[in-house]
Protein backbone atom coordinates (compact mmCIF):
# COMPACT_ATOMS: atom_id res chain seq x y z
CA UNK A 1 0.00 0.00 0.00
CA UNK A 2 3.09 2.26 -0.05
CA UNK A 3 2.15 3.81 -3.38
CA UNK A 4 -1.45 4.48 -2.32
CA UNK A 5 -0.23 6.34 0.77
CA UNK A 6 2.26 8.31 -1.32
CA UNK A 7 -0.42 9.15 -3.89
CA UNK A 8 -2.83 10.41 -1.24
CA UNK A 9 -0.13 12.46 0.47
CA UNK A 10 0.93 14.00 -2.82
CA UNK A 11 -2.62 14.90 -3.73
CA UNK A 12 -3.27 16.42 -0.31
CA UNK A 13 -0.19 18.57 -0.79
CA UNK A 14 -1.38 19.67 -4.22
CA UNK A 15 -4.84 20.45 -2.87
CA UNK A 16 -3.35 22.67 -0.17
CA UNK A 17 -1.59 24.67 -2.87
CA UNK A 18 -4.42 25.18 -5.32
CA UNK A 19 -7.43 25.38 -3.05
CA UNK A 20 -10.12 23.31 -1.33
CA UNK A 21 -12.15 22.67 -4.51
CA UNK A 22 -9.54 20.21 -5.84
CA UNK A 23 -10.80 16.64 -5.49
CA UNK A 24 -8.36 14.05 -4.23
CA UNK A 25 -8.16 10.88 -6.26
CA UNK A 26 -8.15 8.56 -3.24
CA UNK A 27 -11.81 7.70 -3.87
CA UNK A 28 -13.86 7.19 -7.04
CA UNK A 29 -15.22 10.53 -8.27
CA UNK A 30 -18.90 10.85 -7.33
CA UNK A 31 -21.54 11.24 -10.02
CA UNK A 32 -23.47 14.50 -10.33
CA UNK A 33 -26.89 14.83 -8.74
CA UNK A 34 -30.01 13.72 -10.55
CA UNK A 35 -31.07 17.32 -11.15
CA UNK A 36 -27.65 18.28 -12.48
CA UNK A 37 -27.60 15.25 -14.76
CA UNK A 38 -31.03 16.13 -16.15
CA UNK A 39 -29.93 19.70 -16.84
CA UNK A 40 -26.76 18.47 -18.55
CA UNK A 41 -28.68 15.87 -20.57
CA UNK A 42 -31.08 18.51 -21.84
CA UNK A 43 -28.15 20.58 -23.09
CA UNK A 44 -26.43 17.78 -25.02
CA UNK A 45 -26.44 18.17 -28.79
CA UNK A 46 -28.14 15.45 -30.82
CA UNK A 47 -26.21 14.41 -33.91
CA UNK A 48 -25.48 11.66 -36.41
CA UNK A 49 -22.56 9.34 -35.59
CA UNK A 50 -19.33 10.08 -37.41
CA UNK A 51 -17.38 7.52 -39.41
CA UNK A 52 -15.19 5.09 -37.47
CA UNK A 53 -12.41 5.53 -40.03
CA UNK A 54 -9.08 5.91 -38.25
CA UNK A 55 -10.36 4.69 -34.88
CA UNK A 56 -8.18 2.65 -32.54
CA UNK A 57 -7.82 2.40 -28.79
CA UNK A 58 -4.22 3.48 -29.25
CA UNK A 59 -5.51 6.87 -30.36
CA UNK A 60 -6.52 7.43 -26.70
CA UNK A 61 -3.17 6.27 -25.27
CA UNK A 62 -4.66 3.87 -22.72
CA UNK A 63 -3.28 3.07 -20.19
CA UNK A 64 -0.80 5.96 -19.93
CA UNK A 65 1.67 6.50 -17.10
CA UNK A 66 0.49 8.80 -14.32
CA UNK A 67 2.70 11.21 -12.32
CA UNK A 68 3.15 8.57 -9.60
CA UNK A 69 4.92 6.31 -12.10
CA UNK A 70 2.06 3.82 -12.31
CA UNK A 71 -0.37 3.34 -15.17
CA UNK A 72 -3.92 4.67 -15.14
CA UNK A 73 -5.23 1.11 -14.85
CA UNK A 74 -3.04 0.40 -11.83
CA UNK A 75 -4.13 3.62 -10.15
CA UNK A 76 -7.82 2.77 -10.62
CA UNK A 77 -7.28 -0.72 -9.21
CA UNK A 78 -5.56 0.79 -6.16
CA UNK A 79 -8.18 3.54 -5.82
CA UNK A 80 -11.29 1.41 -6.10
CA UNK A 81 -10.23 -1.88 -4.53
CA UNK A 82 -10.53 -3.28 -1.03
CA UNK A 83 -7.58 -4.80 0.83
CA UNK A 84 -5.36 -4.21 -2.18
CA UNK A 85 -1.84 -5.62 -1.89
CA UNK A 86 0.69 -4.23 -4.33
CA UNK A 87 3.73 -6.02 -5.71
CA UNK A 88 7.33 -5.03 -5.35
CA UNK A 89 7.02 -2.35 -8.02
CA UNK A 90 4.55 -0.45 -5.83
CA UNK A 91 2.09 -0.32 -8.71
CA UNK A 92 0.62 -3.63 -9.84
CA UNK A 93 -1.81 -5.20 -7.34
CA UNK A 94 -1.20 -8.84 -6.53
CA UNK A 95 -4.43 -9.36 -4.60
CA UNK A 96 -7.53 -7.59 -3.39
CA UNK A 97 -11.24 -7.40 -4.17
CA UNK A 98 -13.09 -5.15 -6.58
CA UNK A 99 -16.82 -4.48 -6.84
CA UNK A 100 -18.38 -4.50 -10.30
CA UNK A 101 -21.51 -2.35 -10.14
CA UNK A 102 -22.58 -3.34 -13.64
CA UNK A 103 -23.52 -6.84 -12.53
CA UNK A 104 -23.42 -6.55 -8.71
CA UNK A 105 -20.50 -8.95 -8.35
CA UNK A 106 -17.19 -8.87 -6.52
CA UNK A 107 -14.02 -9.85 -8.33
CA UNK A 108 -11.10 -11.27 -6.34
CA UNK A 109 -8.76 -12.19 -9.20
CA UNK A 110 -6.71 -9.18 -10.31
CA UNK A 111 -6.72 -10.11 -14.00
CA UNK A 112 -10.52 -10.30 -13.99
CA UNK A 113 -10.94 -6.80 -12.54
CA UNK A 114 -11.08 -4.89 -15.79
CA UNK A 115 -11.36 -1.11 -16.10
CA UNK A 116 -14.20 0.19 -18.25
CA UNK A 117 -14.75 3.62 -19.74
CA UNK A 118 -18.30 4.67 -18.82
CA UNK A 119 -18.52 6.38 -22.22
CA UNK A 120 -16.81 3.86 -24.52
CA UNK A 121 -13.82 5.05 -26.50
CA UNK A 122 -15.48 4.05 -29.76
CA UNK A 123 -18.65 5.94 -28.84
CA UNK A 124 -16.57 8.99 -28.01
CA UNK A 125 -14.84 8.71 -31.39
CA UNK A 126 -18.07 8.64 -33.37
CA UNK A 127 -19.60 11.48 -31.35
CA UNK A 128 -16.82 14.02 -31.60
CA UNK A 129 -13.48 12.65 -30.38
CA UNK A 130 -12.42 11.93 -33.97
CA UNK A 131 -11.87 15.68 -34.25
CA UNK A 132 -9.86 16.03 -31.05
CA UNK A 133 -6.12 16.45 -30.69
CA UNK A 134 -4.01 13.55 -29.45
CA UNK A 135 -3.67 15.29 -26.08
CA UNK A 136 -7.46 15.61 -25.71
CA UNK A 137 -7.96 11.95 -26.49
CA UNK A 138 -5.27 10.94 -24.00
CA UNK A 139 -6.97 13.03 -21.30
CA UNK A 140 -10.28 11.31 -22.04
CA UNK A 141 -8.83 7.81 -22.10
CA UNK A 142 -7.01 8.25 -18.78
CA UNK A 143 -9.44 10.49 -16.88
CA UNK A 144 -9.11 10.03 -13.12
CA UNK A 145 -10.93 13.22 -12.11
CA UNK A 146 -14.39 12.46 -13.49
CA UNK A 147 -16.81 9.55 -13.21
CA UNK A 148 -15.39 7.93 -16.35
CA UNK A 149 -13.29 4.93 -15.25
CA UNK A 150 -14.98 2.13 -13.35
CA UNK A 151 -14.19 -1.41 -12.22
CA UNK A 152 -16.09 -4.00 -14.24
CA UNK A 153 -16.06 -7.77 -14.26
CA UNK A 154 -14.63 -9.26 -17.43
CA UNK A 155 -18.03 -10.60 -18.48
CA UNK A 156 -19.90 -7.31 -18.01
CA UNK A 157 -17.15 -5.34 -19.74
CA UNK A 158 -17.24 -7.73 -22.69
CA UNK A 159 -21.03 -7.57 -22.83
CA UNK A 160 -21.03 -3.78 -22.89
CA UNK A 161 -18.14 -3.46 -25.37
CA UNK A 162 -18.57 -0.14 -27.26
CA UNK A 163 -22.36 0.05 -26.90
CA UNK A 164 -24.17 3.19 -25.76
CA UNK A 165 -27.14 3.07 -23.33
CA UNK A 166 -29.64 2.62 -26.17
CA UNK A 167 -27.93 -0.70 -26.92
CA UNK A 168 -26.79 -1.87 -23.47
CA UNK A 169 -27.70 -1.27 -19.85
CA UNK A 170 -26.19 -2.85 -16.73
CA UNK A 171 -27.87 -6.06 -15.59
CA UNK A 172 -27.84 -4.56 -12.09
CA UNK A 173 -30.90 -2.31 -12.36
CA UNK A 174 -30.09 -0.73 -8.98
CA UNK A 175 -27.12 0.92 -10.71
CA UNK A 176 -29.11 2.43 -13.59
CA UNK A 177 -29.55 5.84 -11.97
CA UNK A 178 -25.86 6.24 -11.15
CA UNK A 179 -24.84 4.88 -14.55
CA UNK A 180 -27.04 7.46 -16.26
CA UNK A 181 -25.68 10.29 -14.12
CA UNK A 182 -22.08 9.27 -14.79
CA UNK A 183 -22.58 8.77 -18.51
CA UNK A 184 -24.27 12.15 -18.94
CA UNK A 185 -21.60 13.96 -16.91
CA UNK A 186 -18.81 12.59 -19.11
CA UNK A 187 -20.62 13.46 -22.33
CA UNK A 188 -21.29 16.95 -21.00
CA UNK A 189 -17.79 17.67 -19.74
CA UNK A 190 -16.08 16.52 -22.93
CA UNK A 191 -18.67 18.18 -25.19
CA UNK A 192 -19.58 14.97 -26.99
CA UNK A 193 -22.91 14.78 -28.77
CA UNK A 194 -25.48 12.00 -28.45
CA UNK A 195 -27.76 10.23 -30.88
CA UNK A 196 -31.51 10.62 -30.45
CA UNK A 197 -31.81 7.01 -29.26
CA UNK A 198 -28.93 7.50 -26.86
CA UNK A 199 -30.49 10.62 -25.36
CA UNK A 200 -33.83 8.86 -24.88
CA UNK A 201 -32.11 5.91 -23.20
CA UNK A 202 -30.23 8.22 -20.86
CA UNK A 203 -33.52 9.80 -19.87
CA UNK A 204 -34.86 6.34 -19.06
CA UNK A 205 -31.83 5.66 -16.87
CA UNK A 206 -32.34 8.92 -14.98
CA UNK A 207 -35.99 8.00 -14.47
CA UNK A 208 -34.68 5.20 -12.24
CA UNK A 209 -33.31 7.79 -9.77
Amino acid sequence: MRRAVTLVATLIGIASLIGPSTQALADPPPPPSDSTARTELASLTVGTPHSMDGYSRDAFDVWADQPDGCTTRQDVLARDGENVVEGGDGCQPTSGSWYSAYDDTTVTVVSQATIDHIVPLADAWRTGADQWTAAQRKAFGNDLTDAQLIIASSSSNSSKSDKDPSEWKPSNTAYWCTYGEEYVSVKYKFKLFVTSDEKAALGDLLDAC
